[in-house]
């Protein structure tokens, strides 16, 4: 029997994929085939009967539709679905330790096109309620688009905040709140990234950032890989098949780490601004360089004069140069020894400027930034991964963030491995959560071999 209107074509291949130069393109208008109500009867009951039709799907660059506000970000770029028309009875959550992730599907506002798209939604995790309200206006929407009761959308919701709020959430909303494990949710969303959606995945480097990667080749051939995942700390994934994977390690000095210590030394008051900050900074103003020590570079190891020898290793010595210039400015009247009983260093007298904000993120940046990118480099050697992943909110397309673990995996492989990042990096759990409410396999091509095309 051949696949249904509204699930995934395994013989469509890339051959019914929108092309790059296609996805700029305004989609030709047709009428949106009338949803019947025994879609939607059928959806409710059987939600996962549902299959999301990712023929032709391609990243919209465009302002997205949902109205700004300081409460929550909308990424800007949504997935357009021009060949999915069954009704979607869930939306999905990933809630970390800093951040929630939101992904839901909406209809096309125009309604002169069918098909529609998958949005994408952060908030700050100490903001859940905004989250939970913000469901419920999904909520709202999909009953008066659909006509079925409130209570009758699922929400599918992943990371340790599925359990936090678990509760929160169903009272709230009086709906099912369905639990899914953390780490198969952030594979299967990697998977669906890598084999489905044109221009998603890329590697960044100085002279050719965003260098997108074609899909692998038929049958896919993506295994075994490393997934490094870099929330508020960091996991390290191996990736041996769909849904085999293991988690061989990780490191606590993740995005939690950058964003806790910035908030300490610098006057920023969200993750966004102390990215800002270190794009403007100059970390060879507190890191200690290899041609601070040598003179010129040490090529003989290959260190460049411009390679940190230690970070934030200037800061000690300003500091102590600092306080005596406050102490010969007061004419002796204040004592080292005065000050012994201070706790925070930031209290003590410094030179004026001699810390920037921007340099002091630009170099937290980059210390936290190279220990992920040699520790993932280590794990790929010793299990013999040859592509390594990097995911989670703390890269944000970030060009410094993205340019430093490319780096760091080319320095340490001697340019044999590559790091590959992806444009919604920050949802891979979100979008896992959501493929849950499928079939097993639903998204990956060749998924229904020997099964004649029926449904799973």
């Amino acid at each position: 029997m051949p696949p249904s209107s509204n699930q995934t074509d395994p013989t469509a291949g890339d051959a019914g994929r929108s092309r790059p130069e296609l996805a700029s393109r305004p989609v030709a208008a047709h009428w949106r085939r009338t949803t019947l109500q025994s879609d939607i009867h059928d959806t409710i009951l059987h939600p996962g009967n549902v299959r999301i039709n990712v023929q032709g799907a391609f990243i919209v660059d465009e302002e997205p539709v949902t109205p700004r506000s300081e409460d929550y970000d909308h990424d800007p770029r949504d997935i357009r679905l021009p060949n999915h028309t069954a009704v979607v009875s869930h939306i999905a959550v990933d809630i970390g330790g800093s951040l929630a992730k939101l992904v839901y599907f909406s209809r096309e506002p125009d309604s002169s096109s069918i098909g529609g798209r998958l949005n994408f939604i952060k908030f700050e995790t100490d903001k859940v309620d905004t989250c939970i309200e913000f469901m419920r206006k999904l909520q709202a929407d999909h009953q008066q688009l659909n006509g079925y009761k409130l209570e009758e959308l699922c929400v599918m919701a992943t990371g340790g905040g599925a359990f936090k709020y678990y509760d929160r959430i169903r009272k709230a909303l009086n709906v099912e709140v369905i639990r899914e494990d953390e780490m198969e949710c952030l594979i299967i969303g990697l998977d669906f990234f890598i084999t489905e959606i044109p221009n998603e995945v890329f590697t960044y480097s100085e002279d050719s950032p965003m260098a997108f990667i074609p899909f692998p080749p038929q049958p896919p051939s993506i295994y075994p890989y490393l997934l490094v995942n870099i929330g508020s700390g960091v996991s390290m994934i191996k990736v041996s098949g769909p849904r085999q994977y293991e988690r061989i390690g990780g490191t606590s000095l993740g995005g939690g780490t950058l964003w806790g210590l910035l908030s300490l030394l610098t006057g920023a008051r969200n993750f966004e601004d102390m990215l800002k900050l270190a794009e403007k900074g100059d970390n060879s103003t507190v890191d200690l360089l290899v041609g601070d020590i040598y003179g010129a570079a040490y090529n003989k190891i290959g260190l460049k004069s411009t390679h940190i020898a230690s970070s934030f290793g200037k800061v000690y010595k300003m500091k102590q140069a600092g306080e005596r210039e406050a102490e010969d400015g007061c004419n002796g009247s204040t004592s080292h020894e005065e000050h012994e009983h201070v706790s925070g260093s930031s209290e003590l007298p410094h030179a004026p400027g001699s810390f920037r904000p921007e340099d002091i993120s630009r170099s937290l940046l980059y210390a936290v930034s190279n220990n992920i990118g040699q520790i993932a480099y280590l794990h790929a050697e010793k299990h013999n991964l040859p592509h390594i992943y990097f995911g989670g909110s703390f890269i944000g397309g970030h060009s410094q963030t993205m340019n430093t673990l490319s780096y760091a995996i080319r320095f340490w492989s001697k340019g044999t491995k590559q790091a590959y990042f992806l444009r919604h990096e920050g949802y891979l759990g979100a979008v896992g959560a959501f493929l849950k409410r499928q079939p097993t396999n639903w998204g990956r091509r060749n998924s229904f071999e020997g099964q004649g095309g029926n449904s799973i």
